[in-house]
């Protein structure tokens, strides 16, 4: 795979000082196992990762979580759910009345030794956030591979039967589109109309909200556009479409991302481009974080951010602006 951080990193970035505001979202990647290798994944995920966060660091999480009353619980991966410690995570942070969500991508659901995980999510009452980049089974299975659209279909359906995506404010579910090729997501309200309408007469699917995340210019995505040559082009593209209107609202802000070894960054995207969270010139982990307030800290920037501020914006909870 192709490596984009040397030419994010090639010159001084130009992206604009942010400071980090109160802790409101604990983003935790719970490992890099998942049972899809899709060509978008920024985390470079696969069924041959055994990457997976250990039984003591997710004690540390759930410190965190008393400790520092944070609102959210954001798991993600891989597919978090393939780690051991999944369930025991989920019903301590409930427990802790703390929202959790978990980015799904639906296929998981139907894996040998998953037939009841729709069943825990619900009676854990958790907010599934589920990876679904089109309506169409093509553009779909070219993006993830061959059946996935089929079986993210059943999986929501699975979901809905079970009262998801109806408008219970106790069982959320929502959509994640990323775009397919190197161009900035349509308007967030406009596609999701889409969506409901294309899922809704073609398999009676229904869901809560659709999020559009721009794909960001590194890992797997980043090396086929510097394989195709339209690396610059793209990095053109999210120059061109900055909106200083985004700042206010970017996920680094009030989002801390933790890796699967405990080390901490302001965003998923830093913490795959290894650009750590540090203080006196350390990188801190997440026990640490235990000992240190964070607000106001300056967040780690480069190129690859304009991806975040680009058109309406881009977060982990979808378009910033309309």
């Amino acid at each position: 795979m192709l490596d984009t951080k040397p030419l994010l990193f090639k010159s001084s970035t130009d992206f604009p000082s942010i400071k980090r505001a109160q802790l409101e979202i604990l983003q935790v990647n719970l490992g890099y196992l998942c049972n899809l290798s899709c060509t978008h994944c920024h985390v470079n995920a696969g069924p041959k990762r055994t990457e997976l966060m250990s039984v003591s660091m997710v004690d540390t999480v759930i410190d965190v979580l008393r400790e520092l009353k944070v609102k959210v619980l954001d798991l993600t991966g891989g597919a978090p759910e393939m780690n051991p410690e999944f369930r025991r995570l989920v019903i301590a942070a409930r427990a802790l009345d703390v929202t959790v969500i978990d980015r799904c991508n639906l296929t998981i659901l139907n894996e040998p030794g998953y037939e009841d995980l729709t069943v825990f999510l619900a009676e854990q009452k958790v907010n599934v956030v589920a990876s679904l980049p089109c309506y169409t089974e093509d553009n779909v299975d070219s993006q993830r591979g061959k059946g996935v659209f089929e079986s993210s279909i059943e999986g929501l359906q699975k979901l809905n039967a079970l009262g998801y995506g109806k408008g219970d404010a106790s069982l959320v579910l929502d959509l994640v589109y990323n775009p397919g090729g190197p161009f900035l997501p349509p308007p967030q309200a406009a596609l999701t109309q889409d969506y409901k309408r294309e899922l809704g007469d073609n398999y009676d699917i229904e869901f809560d909200g659709l999020l559009t995340i721009t794909n960001m210019p590194i890992s797997r995505f980043g090396s086929m556009l510097i394989s195709k040559g339209k690396f610059e082009e793209y990095m053109t593209l999210l120059r061109d479409n900055y909106s200083s209107a985004n700042l206010a609202n970017i996920m680094c802000r009030n989002t801390l991302s933790v890796d699967w070894e405990g080390n901490v960054f302001d965003c998923d995207f830093n913490q795959m481009l290894l650009l750590p969270i540090e203080k006196d010139n350390q990188p801190l982990t997440l026990t640490q974080v235990l000992e240190k307030n964070l607000e106001g800290h300056p967040v780690v920037v480069a190129d690859h951010c304009f991806g975040c501020t680009a058109g309406q914006g881009s977060s982990c909870g979808g378009a910033l602006a309309e």
